[in-house]
């Protein structure tokens, strides 16, 4: 998988975390730097070990769907990206009233917008893809997302989060789309 193919992926996963980090920015008024930095290492940390975990599954059964696993990996991006783009156009403006600081709310945080990246790995396996390299820039560029997010949290507003959802959406559908083309036609 190309680098660029890898750092799309990671802007595309980015994407919830960032919108938590949004509100948790408008939570926590007068958010500290080292308090913006923690927040932001759980849900990078998540991001990054999620695939990892998806991959060492994927991997497992590879040898069983390895005829069909360019589909699954075209099914799963594609429904990813439609429920990330269909989520951001119906969600109701979102509740900011929570206190990420709190370990168990930060870590249901951090689980929760991870998931895709759970799928991600294992779609990563399917195309054999090594994936520790992908997991370091999966992780890196949620951290940054997220410490924009807390940090521009107060300027943007959600509004702004949920046009980069839709963006993230579409990143993934054409990915998802790029790898069946590729096995199909080579």
């Amino acid at each position: 998988m190309e680098l660029i193919s890898i750092f799309l992926i990671a802007t595309g996963l980015s994407v919830d975390s960032f919108a938590a980090s949004v509100c948790s920015g408008l939570a926590i008024k007068g958010i500290r730097f080292l308090q913006a930095v923690k927040i932001a290492f759980f849900l990078a940390l998540f991001q990054g070990g999620m695939p990892v975990i998806g991959w060492f599954i994927g991997w497992e059964i590879n040898e069983f769907i390895k005829d069909f696993d360019h589909w699954i990996a075209f099914i799963l991006l594609a429904g990813l990206g439609s429920k990330m783009i269909y989520e951001s156009l119906t969600q109701q403006e979102e509740d900011c009233s929570f206190n990420p600081l709190k370990l168990t709310v930060l870590i249901g945080i951090s689980i929760a917008t991870s998931i895709d990246a759970l799928v991600i790995g294992f779609s990563m396996a399917l195309i054999d893809v090594i994936i520790w390299w992908p997991a370091v820039i999966i992780g890196v560029v949620t951290f940054i997302a997220s410490m924009l997010g807390m940090l521009l949290g107060k300027k943007i507003g959600s509004q702004t989060s949920k046009r980069f959802e839709v963006f993230g959406g579409i990143v993934l559908i054409l990915i998802g789309l790029r790898i069946l083309i590729e096995h199909l036609l080579f």
